[in-house]
């Protein structure tokens, strides 16, 4: 990626400008913003409409639970498919295909109706496209960037998470006039949008790394760094998402708010996490992004075992809010790490790890259904998860030593 983007031959240019924006290609990385930002509002709509598909179909707890984490485990299958794709078709080629089949399913799925507890299944693996977007937005914008600017470029491109606040905020007050089932083909307006505004301005860098065997592609796999990776994202990523399509249920049936209520306060949970993503990647850059990621699963694991406890509305809002918060800025920081780590690779690495988040999602937003169905109350659900933020902090414990050693100097940037 460093060789992609000093082979443009600006080098005496980008050094004498000395910043972040003169440094890559801006419309590139707000095209890569726009394309996330969308893809995530759809990749998660079924979490603000659930409590009114539910109520249609007649759905049980753990039925919930499963309908709006299908969406986050098909999601994360295809951004392995989406990683290689951008190493053999290129990420603006790979991005407009993955936008034509969410756009075309979405209104397939308006036009003939979804009326049964399988078709929402269906319609979640069709939205997993859209989360599969990650495995091409971050390797298109990153790639014009250096090394010191990775952790603002990723973060910047990945802040696009925030297209979960436009579900939450807009899905169910739409639903209530509209019914649920038109919110479907209502969403295809701003794809078509954005997808217009992508092809004209996203470009794909020069000097990227040239298509190996299929084999290669998995050949991170064979590293250990790969795997701890993937692992610190299924937590902070997992987290993120698994919360963002899950709250809407949890605020209706913990609550009793209503639908459009719940929307809002899920909305002021996933802005928090959404909003920080950039800082995130800033502060990895500034002070390295193990010594971030220690202090985000310390947090994260504390603000859930928080909200287990929370007896009333406010205290778990706000549980909600440190956890996304801390998960968010967790989210920029891993993102920071890979590349370092991973250059030539960053295409497939962004869909491995992307792929592990996805699985971290799915586990968590299905985990609490079945907490619900089997004892009552979503507290078990938060406490494994808080479980596994602490075992990942001593994952990192662990490893942080030998990364500083064998390739933080190398990279020439903090680890």
């Amino acid at each position: 990626m460093a060789t992609a983007f000093w082979d443009r031959g600006r080098d005496g240019e980008a050094q004498a400008a000395g910043g972040f924006w003169a440094s890559g290609h801006s419309p590139t990385l707000i095209a890569a913003f726009l394309y996330f930002d969308l893809a995530f509002m759809v990749w998660v709509l079924l979490g603000p409409l659930a409590p009114d598909i539910a109520a249609a179909l007649g759905l049980s707890p753990a039925q919930k639970g499963l309908m709006v984490a299908v969406p986050t485990l098909a999601g994360a299958g295809l951004r392995v498919v989406n990683g290689l794709l951008v190493d053999r078709l290129g990420p603006k080629r790979s991005g407009a295909i993955s936008q034509l089949i969410v756009i075309f399913g979405l209104l397939a799925a308006w036009m003939l109706g979804v009326t049964s507890f399988a078709g929402t299944l269906a319609l979640g693996v069709i939205l997993g496209f859209a989360g599969a977007s990650f495995a091409i937005a971050l390797p298109l914008a990153s790639r014009w960037y250096p090394p010191e600017h990775q952790g603002k470029a990723m973060g910047l491109a990945g802040m696009g998470n925030s297209g979960t606040v436009l579900a939450a905020l807009f899905a169910p007050a739409l639903a209530a006039l509209y019914g649920w089932n038109a919110v479907l083909g209502l969403a295809c307006i701003p794809l078509l949008i954005v997808f217009l505004l992508y092809m004209a301005l996203a470009k794909d860098a020069p000097g990227a790394p040239a298509p190996k065997r299929l084999a290669e592609y998995l050949a991170p796999l064979r590293q250990a760094d790969a795997w701890w990776l993937m692992a610190f994202y299924a937590v902070t990523f997992g987290g993120f998402v698994g919360l963002a399509a899950s709250l809407p249920i949890y605020f209706t049936d913990r609550f009793a708010l209503s639908t459009v209520h719940a929307g809002y306060a899920t909305a002021a949970c996933v802005f928090a996490g959404s909003l920080v993503r950039p800082m995130g990647g800033a502060l990895a850059d500034r002070i390295g992004g193990v010594r971030a990621l220690s202090v985000v699963f310390l947090l994260a694991a504390l603000a859930l075992v928080g909200v287990s406890l929370s007896a009333g509305f406010v205290g778990a809002l706000a549980c909600f809010v440190a956890a996304m918060l801390a998960l968010g800025v967790g989210n920029g920081a891993v993102f920071q790490l890979v590349p370092q780590r991973f250059t030539a690779e960053i295409g497939v690495m962004t869909g491995l790890v992307g792929m592990a988040g996805g699985v971290g999602g799915f586990y968590l937003a299905s985990s609490l259904g079945l907490a619900k169905q089997w004892t009552g109350s979503f507290a078990p659900g938060f406490l494994i998860f808080a479980t596994l933020a602490l075992a990942a902090l001593a994952g990192l414990t662990i490893v942080k030593h030998g990364w500083r050693a064998r390739w933080g100097t190398a990279a020439g940037v903090r680890i």
